[in-house]
């Protein structure tokens, strides 16, 4: 029962990850299902509604693979990173529920902004920014420099 806790526990990002892929999959089959029937009907505006209804399982489809290669990507680099030592190493002070020092994440940021403006070509320094956006609060731009990252790191593969 310990190996398997100690398992769960290293993969439950997968697992959750897993587990809502598997419902977004049942939702757009569902979806695509319902807009099939609504296209058969003798009806022109359930036909109408029926083709509308049939882009959002391809939408759907779209955003769910994107994401997912986007995570895998991330998890690429991360494991090139962690073999070269590269990656970087949280120890930023905690409040006492758990979430980073802002003050203590900004002053990191600052190190690594310096970084990915002294190598704006490398996927590493872009990767490290994104940590440190994560860490100071800013999502939005943390997945943007990663995103970055993963263009850099795809031009950088040898095929």
């Amino acid at each position: 029962m310990g190996e398997f806790l100690a398992a769960f526990r290293k993969n439950r990002t997968k697992i959750w990850v897993g587990a809502v892929t598997l419902l977004l999959v049942f939702y757009l089959v569902v979806s695509f299902q319902r807009s099939v029937l609504l296209l058969l009907d003798s009806n022109p505006a359930a036909k109408a509604i029926g083709a509308a209804y049939l882009v959002l399982p391809a939408i759907g489809a779209w955003a769910m693979i994107r994401e997912l290669l986007f995570g895998a990507r991330t998890e690429q680099m991360a494991k090139v990173l962690e073999a070269e030592g590269g990656l970087p190493v949280d120890e930023l002070p905690r409040t006492p529920a758990g979430r980073i020092v802002r003050s203590a994440a900004d002053l990191e940021f600052e190190k690594y902004k310096a970084e990915a403006e002294a190598a704006p070509g490398d996927w590493r320094s872009w990767f490290r920014l994104s940590c440190a956006y994560d860490a100071a609060g800013d999502r939005k731009r943390a997945r943007a420099s990663m995103r970055d990252a993963v263009k850099l790191f795809r031009g950088n593969v040898p095929a």
